[in-house]
């Protein structure tokens, strides 16, 4: 990630959001052609993950996490591909490890616990533009939680084309 929107994509170019939010959400094809039934390993492996990552945004909704703020005391975010973040941290360790990796690890970082609820139902939609949180960002067990539906409000979804 970076903080400048270095990475957003050419016009033209699709972003690995775009493929997100298509896997999110199933639309039906403008000209449905007939399609070979999937494989039932293909369809339990599907059905399991969704149910995994349903999980893992519950736990996400109902727990207090860090959010840092930045040197001008806003809510720290970074730009990626056209997509503002949050980065929240699940504790302080995480946020040491990112501070660290950010090579400002020698200032005092000022943060608020926040439920991720909050972020996601409040924080996100008051944001210009898609806005997701990232769950410990820049470690091996990130999160993304991304601007699609059921996720983040519909309003700011991308997935539903409301965003502006």
């Amino acid at each position: 990630m970076t903080d400048h929107g270095d990475d957003i994509p050419e016009p033209g170019r699709r972003s690995r959001l775009a493929d997100l939010a298509d896997w999110t959400v199933p639309r039906a094809p403008a000209n449905p052609a007939p399609e070979p039934n999937p494989e039932p390993e293909q369809v339990d492996a599907l059905a399991s993950a969704r149910r995994e990552f349903a999980t893992l945004l519950g736990e996400f909704r109902r727990t207090a996490v860090l959010v840092p703020f930045d040197p001008y005391g806003s809510l720290w975010t970074a730009d990626q591909n056209g997509v503002r973040w949050i980065c929240a941290f699940s504790n302080e360790e995480a946020l040491a490890r990112f501070a660290q990796a950010q090579g400002d690890g020698d200032r005092e970082w000022t943060y608020r616990t926040i439920f991720g609820a909050r972020l996601l139902d409040a924080m996100v939609p008051m944001l210009p533009g898609p806005a997701g949180v990232a769950l410990d960002a820049g470690s091996t067990n990130g999160v993304l939680f991304p601007p699609v539906a059921g996720i983040v409000p519909d309003h700011v979804a991308v997935d539903l084309g409301e965003t502006g």
